[in-house]
Formats: C-alpha cells, structure tokens, sequence
C-alpha cells in the first residue's frame, strides 16, 4: 500500500467519511457461554500499592481464564469432524493431542481477515429479535440480500443478525434453555454456494437450537471449510443501515487451538 493511500484513510477516517464499528461483544465475569465450554473468570493479580517502588509507582495486572470458544470468537477449522475426519480428510485422532492442540486445522493456520463483510439482517421489520429455535433458512437469507443490495460472493464474510445479541445482559436467556435462533442445513448450504470465507451471527452457537448433531457446524466447517464465528454484536451496525463493509479481524496466534477470541470491526 503506497504512502498516498495511506494518507487518504487515515483522512476519510479523521474526517468521519469512514466509521469504524465494533462487532465484539464485552468480556466480563458471568457474560453468555455455551453450556459445555468454560465460564470466563478474571480477577486482579496485583493491585495499585500492593508493591510500590521508587517515586510512588505501582502497577495492576490480572489473571483471567478462558475458552478458544467464549465471546466474540472464531472456530477453527479443526474444531469439529465427522467420522474421525476434519475438513480434507484429515484423520482427527492422529491429528491432535491434550498437550499441543492440534496438528493441522488449528487457530493458529488462520491469517489475519481483511474481506468484504455483508450483514443479512432476517429480523422481520416490526420484531426486536426471533424467537427462540427459529430456524434462519435459505430464503431468509436470500430475502435479507435483496432488501440489502447485497449480493454474497465468494470469499466474503456474512454476518446474520438474529437480534439475540441484545441478551448479551441476560445470559441465562441468551443461553437459550428453550433454545435459540439460527440457521438450519438448507441455509447453511445457501451460504457454502457462495463459496464464501467465513460466517458469523450474535447467538452462542450459530445453528438454530436445541440440536443433537451440529449439521450446520459439520457442513461449513468439515465440508466446506468456512470458518463460523459466534457471539458478534450486530447491533449498531445494523442501527446505521450498514449491510456492506471492510470486514477487519484476527484469532490470537494459539498454537494447536481450536478457537480464538477476536475483536472484529466493520469499517465503511
């Protein structure tokens, strides 16, 4: 990227021509987790004047623990397979161990994501949110695009609002005990048509709940190998009819990982 251009974004962003939007969701003690990962914890390590030095300085720090797969995050390739096999054939036995994740298909092969984002709103005009186990299905998806302007294509990140993401408070409700919105099989085969990179929605698991097999995780990522990320915050994007944009993030580099926190933002 030249010195010019350069200039020219940082101008459109400092002028406001270009916004920035938050996709992420906020991290705290007792926030939404899907009920078979890890709850985050956090708590200070060190507080201000537990240890002073020279001239009055101290410093804070914290310890916290985490899942691959709490917050705003992204699944690895390698996070779910059919048979013992990952996405291309991968044997999943040989390729993982408790010490060093996995092998292959690891958060770690993901690069940097820096593609074209579209958001498919399929809230219909009137609702706040879907009710829970609405499953999302291809003619959602195709309605919402249209109404958008936006087509998918291949290589893009699509993000679909549910409205669930405004539960981010209440997480016993977003953790859906009667279940919650998402995507059925039909839909998600709509999105791999596309041949797009990755999807993403604001519930905790994607596909639409209660579900005994995952279809919708084993088809985008064994099948097709297109990353799902989960937990993103639609709402203010939405809020500013936003349906087209420069879709920034990254995974933590964990070696062997089978998810990643990320803060993604939507820049248009």
């Amino acid at each position: 990227m030249n010195s010019d251009l350069l200039r020219e974004l940082a101008a459109s962003l400092g002028n406001g021509r270009l916004r920035i939007f938050d996709l992420s969701q906020e991290w705290r003690i007792g926030m939404p987790h899907w009920p078979t990962h890890p709850p985050f914890l956090y708590s200070l390590s060190k507080g201000h004047g537990d240890i002073v030095l020279e001239g009055g300085v101290s410093s804070a720090a914290e310890v916290m623990t985490l899942g691959g797969h709490l917050g705003t995050h992204i699944d690895a390739l390698g996070h779910f397979s059919r048979h013992g096999r990952l996405h291309g054939g991968i044997a999943a036995a040989a390729n993982q161990s408790f010490e060093y994740g996995l092998a292959a298909a690891g958060i770690d092969r993901v690069l940097p994501i820096v593609r074209r984002g579209v958001l498919l709103d399929v809230v219909p005009d009137g609702m706040d949110a879907l009710a829970p186990s609405q499953a999302v299905m291809a003619a959602d998806l195709e309605a919402a695009a249209t109404r958008a302007a936006v087509p998918v294509e291949p290589g893009d990140v699509a993000l679909i609002r549910t409205g669930w993401g405004r539960l981010w408070d209440r997480p016993r409700e977003m953790a859906g005990p009667g279940g919650a919105p998402g995507l059925d099989l039909g839909a998600a085969q709509w999105l791999s048509a596309r041949r797009i990179f990755a999807a993403g929605s604001d519930t905790l698991a994607f596909e639409v709940t209660p579900t005994a097999a995952f279809p919708v995780h084993v088809h985008l990522l064994v099948d097709n190998g297109i990353h799902i990320m989960e937990a993103l915050n639609l709402e203010a994007v939405r809020q500013a009819a936003v349906y087209e944009f420069l879709f920034v993030a990254s995974p933590l580099k964990i070696r062997g990982g089978t998810g990643s926190p990320i803060r993604p933002f939507a820049i248009a």
